[in-house]
This record gives C-alpha cells, sequence and structure tokens, in this order.
C-alpha cells in the first residue's frame, strides 16, 4: 500500500456526529489522503434517523456501506471513544478492506463484548434513561466543572461549539455485542491512542492490549488532552494517524 493516498475514515463516538473530525481531516487531505467522516445514523445529517431500533450494529452497516459504496481499499479505518466497538466489528466483517485499526480513547471489546462490559459506568446512563418517557433514549453526559469540561473540551467557544452538534443515543449500541471472530481481523495492525492526564474520576481506563489477537505487538501512544483530542489537540493527533499508516506498511 502506498500512503500518499491512503483512505482515511473517521468514525465518531456516541452523541457525537461527523463534525467532530472537522479539526482533523483537513490536516489529512492536505498530505494527500482521501478522508471520510460520516455522521452515524441518528447523528448530524442523519439525526432524523434516530429511534429505538438503532444500534451498533446500524453503525457497523453505515461504515461498512461507506467502504463499499466508495470501493475503499487500504482503509485506515480510526474509531473514537464508543466507535472502537464499531471498528472491532466492521473489521470483522470486512478485514480485507483495511490496512490498520485506531482506536482513540477508545472502547477496545472481546468478542461477544458490549459497550456496557467494556465500561460498566454506561450503565449508569441506561439505568437513568429506564425512568424517562423514552427509555432508550440517552442525552449526552453533561458538561463538568474544569479541567474535565464537555468531554474534556474546555474552552467557552469550542465547548458552545461542540453542544450544538451533540445529540442523544439509543441505548441498543451500548448493549449490542462486538463481533471479533474472524481470525483474518486479527492481522490487522492495531494502533491505541490514549488520552492522558484529565481522566475523569470513577472511570477506570482498561489496559489496551500489548498484542493483537495474532501475537504481533501493537502500538501505544499518549496524549494529553481531555477526551475529545481530536477538537483540542488535532495537529497533534493527526500526526498520529499519519503515523499509524507508516506503521501499517512497515
Amino acid at each position: 500500500m502506498s500512503t500518499s493516498h491512503t483512505p482515511y475514515v473517521l468514525v465518531h463516538g456516541a452523541w457525537h456526529d461527523g463534525r467532530a473530525w472537522h479539526r482533523v481531516a483537513p490536516l489529512l487531505a492536505a498530505r494527500g489522503h482521501r478522508v471520510f467522516a460520516p455522521s452515524l445514523t441518528g447523528h448530524g445529517d442523519k439525526a432524523h434517523l434516530l429511534g429505538p431500533e438503532v444500534g451498533m450494529t446500524t453503525h457497523v452497516d453505515d461504515v461498512v456501506g461507506l467502504i463499499l459504496d466508495e470501493d475503499l481499499h487500504d482503509v485506515v479505518l480510526v474509531g473514537h471513544s464508543y466507535a472502537g466497538m464499531v471498528i472491532s466489528t466492521t473489521a470483522n466483517r470486512i478485514p480485507e478492506r483495511l490496512a490498520g485499526l485506531v482506536y482513540v480513547d477508545a472502547v477496545v471489546p472481546a468478542h461477544g463484548e458490549t459497550a456496557v462490559d467494556v465500561m460498566p459506568v454506561t450503565q449508569l446512563m441506561i439505568d437513568r434513561a429506564a425512568g424517562g418517557d423514552e427509555p432508550w433514549r440517552i442525552p449526552p453526559m453533561p458538561e463538568l466543572p474544569a479541567p474535565r469540561g464537555l468531554f474534556g473540551v474546555t474552552d467557552p467557544a469550542d465547548v458552545a461549539w461542540l453542544r450544538s452538534t451533540l445529540g442523544d443515543e439509543a441505548v441498543r449500541c451500548f448493549t449490542q455485542p462486538a463481533e471479533t471472530d474472524n481470525p483474518a481481523q486479527g492481522a490487522i495492525p492495531r494502533t491505541y491512542i490514549l488520552c492522558v492526564g484529565d481522566e475523569p474520576e470513577g472511570i477506570t481506563r482498561r489496559p489496551v492490549p500489548a498484542t493483537r489477537p495474532d501475537g504481533e505487538p501493537t502500538r501505544i501512544h499518549e496524549l494529553h488532552s481531555g477526551h475529545d483530542c481530536m477538537i483540542t489537540r488535532p495537529a497533534e493527533l493527526a500526526e498520529l494517524l499519519l503515523e499509524s499508516a507508516v506503521a501499517s506498511v512497515a
């Protein structure tokens, strides 16, 4: 694979939409790469499609459909936060299309695990929603005092912009299990980018795997940033994503 025109597919996390990548995508494109940052079903231009039937597999269908419709090959597939579930299952379905997986402060599931299994605090949000008029609908997490902010974003202008892009998430996104049982997905190079320094209290990060399923080593980078590093540290994140493409063909 030549890295000069690598296709990147950037998958946003829960409650966000494709606009979350608006500072990172141009940096990758400026280096000659094709960049796709779709909004998943129920978000952004697809917000009107949100309903109780939307789940994690719906979002996998979105990403798989994009890659196949655009006839993309040697894709670097990037997932932020909840989208670790999405890119893992996408890799299970179409491993032959992917050159690398990048988990950006993301959930890293084993086969059959749900987002709740990996991040148990999610169950509290599901339980809270269960007492409402629409128990399938989970609103975004609230803004916290600095330095936590809104998903780690603290600049007032950025917070206001980010808040305008957020939408509710369907419970099924957190309760549908990941699929990672295709042996072919185990050979895809993996990079983990961990946002460190401003971790919220009460949320424990599961250690990321030191090796991928076929025994080859993974790459782990730390980025001093709040959770939404694509907004707060776009240049640094873009450089790590560019490195991941090079490392995938090394």
